[in-house]
């Protein structure tokens, strides 16, 4: 029997698929896995993957990277698969020829009916007798994606080929799934993944992959949770906003404990502070890292608390906050995590700020200072520059160049985009120049998510050009509007509030909140009442609203017992 897994990234396919080989075998079948512990078996399939998700290869086509993408399918198929399958195996596959048709087709906008003959020549006949489709909302899944990242220490802001391409690649990939699966009921299995255990879930695939291999068909074509009787809730009002999202939030926290604490992130207030400090035995890597952005005194006394702890993700979560006592925590943390604490020091061009730069420097942390000189100007911000130049740090001397203007500044951008594009990219967030402007048009089609989003704060005729362009594909145009109170920053989020609803609710973060902005919260909200991304966003904009200073006068309350785990 031939099992495969499809779905977006971050959906949970991986992982299933894996404890589905596991269960399998503990029950006596013997099983293959095409990508075990989520690695292709086939070494030349890993090749072409390397190939295929390497952003700097920005001029690759869609047709070429479908050709690629299928020749690795093929190489899986031809190595591991058909093997498997000729010796009675059960056979697993993570991604097979349906994920190139839902990229190349419903992503990348190839037509079907061209794409359909390279696959089934590639399938060599061979299909799934089961296709196990691993549906999520895309928000969630980003959310899991990050918070995934971050646990396996890859906590950079790099991107696959797929990425720059924007999240809304993902949503039209899942759209196509959707269509896949709708045509072939027989063949796909739609498992969601929104709202419950993964215990549950590989339960349920268990139950119905045994039910085929013992010539039963499962009962259900589509398994989702299952419904139970509630009393009716009142229409969703701004005032109600706060009650619902924690009782969502409180729900999320039984299941994925983790994400919970991650969806703090950023959220001032009494109640998300609480549970941060409910939060912080278990996880306090994750409970500091949520107060990015927050500096009020309980905030404060929370990192200073954790800073032996989770250094780490103390110097982390102070961003590039250039208050005194984010200096202070700086210098305590620099022997703990020297990387993160220099790198943080972006716009920050004070005495204290350069002490630090000056021991880092002697401890050949070049490439980390450099992250930090971004928005900083001055001679002797110029010569590290010309160090890391002279070092080959090309992507870390561009991303210097973030905030900083002027001939000088373009000039050395110019010279760098023949080592690394999307660093040059990244560097004119904000800026409007014959430069930036010039760049932006030029890759706006291969890069689009990095462009959109070096349009923050913008609000030229350049500027909404570009982002009424991209925001029929993806969200990042939205991102791009954050804080904007103009006509045609709100032109555009009520045209798109229904197609990147989550987004059009951060992007009111720091705005008053008029009539307008709750006008557009309920609508939202009115649409999809029990989504938590919608909650979690709509909840950051009022509390940012109604916070002034937020949680001002809060301590954390840790008992003896907590303070010795800690």
């Amino acid at each position: 029997m031939f099992i495969d897994f499809e779905g977006i990234d971050g959906s949970g396919k991986t992982t299933l698929s894996n404890l589905l080989a596991a269960r399998l075998r503990r029950l006596g079948y013997k099983v293959a896995h095409a990508r075990e512990g989520g690695e292709l078996q086939a070494p030349t399939a890993r090749r072409i993957r390397e190939l295929t998700r390497d952003s700097k290869l920005l001029e690759m086509g869609a047709r070429t990277e479908f050709f690629l993408n299928v020749a690795r399918d093929a190489q899986q198929l031809e190595e591991i698969i058909a093997p498997a399958l000729s010796r009675g195996e059960v056979c697993i596959s993570d991604r097979y020829l349906y994920s190139q048709l839902a990229l190349s087709g419903g992503g990348r906008g190839l037509p079907m009916e061209e794409l359909e003959p390279t696959c089934t020549l590639a399938s060599h006949g061979i299909w799934p007798d089961l296709v196990v489709l691993v549906d999520v909302e895309p928000d969630l899944a980003r959310l899991r994606k990050r918070l995934g990242k971050l646990k396996e220490g890859r906590t950079s802001d790099s991107d696959s080929r797929k990425g720059l391409a924007g999240a809304g690649l993902a949503v039209r990939v899942r759209e196509a799934f959707l269509a896949m699966a709708r045509k072939d009921p027989a063949r796909w299995l739609i498992i969601e993944n929104n709202d419950q255990p993964l215990w549950v879930l590989e339960q349920r695939i268990v139950d119905a992959v045994v039910a085929r291999l013992q010539g039963r068909e499962p009962q259900v074509q589509r398994i989702v949770p299952a419904s139970s009787p509630s009393a009716p809730q009142a229409p969703l009002t701004v005032d109600c906003v706060e009650e619902r999202f924690f009782q969502a939030l409180d729900s999320l926290e039984v299941r994925e404990p983790g994400l919970a604490v991650w969806m703090l992130g950023g959220l001032p207030g009494l109640a998300a502070h609480q549970r941060r400090l409910a939060a912080v035995e278990r996880f306090p890597g994750l409970a500091v890292r949520s107060l990015s952005g927050l500096e009020d005194e309980a905030s404060w006394s929370l990192r200073e608390l954790l800073a032996k702890v989770v250094p780490v993700d103390v110097a982390a979560s102070l961003g590039s906050s250039t208050a005194p006592r984010a200096m202070a925590l700086r210098k305590h943390l620099y022997h703990l995590a020297p990387g993160e604490v220099v790198s943080g020091l972006k716009r920050n061009d004070s005495a204290e700020a350069w002490v630090l730069r000056e021991q880092a420097l002697k401890e050949k942390r070049l490439g980390d200072v450099l992250l930090g000189l971004a928005g900083v100007d001055g001679d002797t911000a110029w010569a590290v520059r010309e160090l890391g130049v002279q070092q080959k740090l090309y992507s870390e001397v561009a991303r210097s160049l973030t905030g900083l203007s002027g001939e000088r500044a373009d000039a050395l951008r110019e010279s760098l985009l023949k080592h690394d594009r999307l660093a040059v990219v990244r560097s004119i967030t904000g800026l409007d120049s014959p430069f930036a402007n010039g760049l932006r048009e030029q890759l706006a089609d291969k890069a689009m998510k990095l462009v959109l989003r070096s349009l923050a704060g913008l609000n030229t005729d350049e500027a909404y050009s570009l982002r009424e362009r991209g925001a029929t594909l993806t969200k990042e145009a939205i991102d791009s509007l954050d804080g904007l109170n103009d006509l045609r920053a709100w032109e555009l989020r009520e045209a798109f509030a229904e197609r990147w609803p989550a987004t059009v609710l951060s992007s009111l973060k720091g705005l008053p909140l008029t009539g307008r902005v709750e006008e557009l919260i309920t609508r939202i909200l009115d649409s999809a009442p029990g989504r938590l991304p919608l909650l979690r966003n709509a909840y950051g904009v009022i509390a940012t609203a109604h916070e002034t200073p937020p949680a001002q006068g809060v301590r954390p309350v840790v008992s003896a017992e907590s303070q010795a785990t800690l």
